[in-house]
């Protein structure tokens, strides 16, 4: 390559580690740029439609958004130490473990972002000196704090208000004792080797749960075989490993598709339901839908939690079962075998009932 990648993100945000550790894994030259002003709120607009970070530039001027699609552009094009799994069962139980990181997880990493005061600080000044570098400190608090401001205020759409602090806080100790027992075990969750499950799950075990000072000294310090995974993320052996043989899932993920499949996938049903209702009501004329909708309800451990249905989460699913549908017969029976030892033999029958297609951070409905 003439020229490398450029990497625009911060080292605060949920999905930039994904991206970043991706990129470190497969050996790709980037320049990792935190982002400032000006490039968040004008040029990843003009180039991709969002103000979003990560992005990733190309070394051919394109500008990628989305980490799965970044992840889906890249990986053919560096087909070398994949991180999705060749065999079936693997490579779907990864595929629903990249959606479960990336879409269940982000009120815990936002609760304990912005619900413990003493976080605030890294905050103010990471987010300052990217946003303004050269300029005084003043200056860069002051627009951290617009931007802390800001991003509060997407709080209850999540979930995260005061009422279900609890219950995400049971959910979260439950989650991270069954992820140590597993990384006492294996170094990544398939092997030896990353996964795209596993760069996923570093989003919010890395920029938010493993940085910010409360949840990196009461949940990841205390759990040495957690730590040390975030750790390997963050430095990983270009291209080294193996994911297990003969298709094995570990059993000791079993906790993890306990929740994917027992409480994330009611969320699944509920975001559906309200994009029934909604597409009810849409202009034919316009076919993106709301980055958010009506508020539902699902199973949270031993409880209830309640958030806005977010339309976005359906088109990571629709992936998943148009890739199960691709599988070979032996192999969709190997998935199909899989699913109903996890009881849940119809998981991947969820009818959405429309198709989607992804717009900057929405999704519209195709014609």
């Amino acid at each position: 390559m003439s020229k490398p990648y450029i990497l625009h993100g911060w080292h605060l945000s949920y999905f930039s580690g994904k991206t970043r550790a991706y990129l470190r894994y497969k050996n790709l030259p980037f320049v990792d740029h935190a982002v400032d002003a000006l490039t968040l709120m004008r040029r990843i607009p003009a180039k991709t439609g969002a103000t979003v970070m990560p992005v990733v530039v190309t070394p051919d001027g394109e500008w990628l958004q989305d980490t799965t699609h970044i992840v889906d552009v890249l990986e053919p094009r560096f087909p070398d130490a994949p991180v999705v799994p060749a065999t079936p069962r693997q490579r779907i139980a990864a595929a629903l473990l990249e959606m479960w990181a990336d879409e269940w997880w982000i009120p815990t990493a936002m609760h304990y972002r912005w619900s413990f005061p003493e976080n605030y600080v890294l905050f103010e000044r990471d987010a300052g000196d990217a946003l303004l570098p050269g300029f005084p400190r003043f200056v860069k608090n002051r627009l951290a704090a617009y931007v802390a401001g800001t991003l509060r205020g997407y709080l209850p759409s999540v979930g995260v208000v005061p009422a279900q602090f609890a219950t995400m806080e049971r959910w979260t100790e439950t989650m991270l004792d069954a992820l140590e027992r597993h990384f006492a075990a294996l170094p990544f969750l398939f092997g030896s080797k990353p996964s795209i499950a596993d760069f996923a799950l570093l989003g919010p075990l890395y920029g938010h749960l493993g940085r910010d000072p409360f949840p990196k000294r009461t949940l990841v310090e205390p759990r040495p075989h957690l730590k040390a995974w975030v750790a390997r993320m963050n430095a990983p052996q270009p291209g080294s490993g193996t994911f297990l043989p003969d298709d094995e899932v570990p059993a000791t993920l079993q906790p993890l598709f306990d929740s994917l499949f027992g409480e994330f996938w009611s969320m699944l049903t509920g975001i559906r339901d309200e994009v029934r209702k909604a597409l009810a009501t849409l202009p034919p004329q316009r076919r993106r839908l709301p980055r958010a909708l009506g508020a539902i309800e699902f199973p949270m451990g031993a409880d209830r939690f309640r958030r806005d249905a977010m339309p976005y989460t359906l088109w990571m699913l629709q992936r998943i079962q148009d890739d199960y549908e691709q599988l070979d017969a032996a192999s969709r029976a190997s998935v199909d075998a899989w699913l109903r030892e996890r009881n849940a033999a119809q998981a991947l029958q969820l009818d959405i009932g429309v198709r989607l297609r992804r717009v900057g951070l929405h999704v519209a409905v195709e014609r």
